[in-house]
């Protein structure tokens, strides 16, 4: 599926530029898959995870060389969302900026909407 401008998410450099290493590092091709599960602390968490290719009804994101997938139903959470890498002296890791979590837990991966 084709994006559109209603349907976008955005990827900092800074997290291209992560994601491509981890592919690097682990050996694998294909994209990344982003998607979001029932369950967390705040009753929906995210899903991040290496795919080879992506599925037939999957919208497909391309950022310079790498590749994001999204499936429909988790597209209606992560339209609008940023994805970026942030790095200080406590912790460094990737940060979901996503205006359709309404409430988020202390550990940035689970949410409501």
């Amino acid at each position: 599926m084709t994006e559109t401008a209603e349907l976008k998410i955005d990827v900092t450099p800074k997290a291209v530029d992560k994601i491509r290493q981890a592919f690097a590092k682990q050996g694998v091709s294909g994209g990344l898959r982003l998607g979001v599960l029932g369950g967390g602390c705040s009753g929906l968490s995210y899903q991040f995870k290496f795919d080879t290719k992506p599925r037939a009804t999957d919208h497909v994101f391309d950022y310079d060389d790498v590749k994001v997938f999204i499936d429909p139903k988790s597209m209606i959470f992560l339209k609008g969302m940023t994805l970026d890498y942030k790095e200080s002296l406590m912790q460094s890791g990737f940060e979901f900026i996503n205006p359709n979590a309404h409430k988020s837990c202390g550990c940035g991966t689970s949410f409501s909407s």
